[in-house]
């Protein structure tokens, strides 16, 4: 599998943005799992995904949750948990998942932060080097 790899750069809210992209998986009946920085940022994530909207629920768990299988929607920190299924990835860190290949999409979060546009440029380029099918979303730009 030839895993397609997304990168959203100048986002001005990770969180908030992730959260979008899970309501909009999950309304198309997709699978994605949202992968935080640390436990302090899945936390977040997990809070924030409760309070997308008024009128929308995203199923959504823990990694390692009982109901992980049955839920769309997994949040985690950790690379090494045992994940349902392997449909989408949502990157929110700084680093590269051990574990792009098993996904057949991955959505590279950047935000406008200049420490984390410059993580996700070197992300880029070994993206790159490695054949990766890749495009860029710029957020703002039309």
């Amino acid at each position: 599998m030839n895993t397609r790899v997304d990168f959203h750069t100048n986002i001005p809210d990770k969180l908030a943005y992730a959260c979008r992209l899970a309501r909009k998986a999950y309304s198309s009946k997709a699978r994605v799992v949202l992968l935080a920085e640390d436990a302090a940022q899945a936390e977040a994530l997990d809070a924030a995904l409760w309070s997308v909207s008024d009128t929308d629920f995203i199923p959504h768990v823990l990694a390692g949750d009982p109901l992980a299988a049955q839920t769309p929607v997994i949040v985690t920190f950790d690379e090494a948990a045992a994940l349902p299924h392997y449909e989408m990835l949502v990157n929110l860190t700084r680093r590269t998942p051990a574990t792009v290949d098993r996904f057949a999409r991955v959505f590279e979060i950047i935000s406008t932060d200049e420490t984390d546009a410059a993580e996700g440029r070197k992300r880029y380029v070994a993206y790159k080097k490695q054949s990766y099918p890749l495009t860029h979303f710029v957020a703002g730009q039309s």
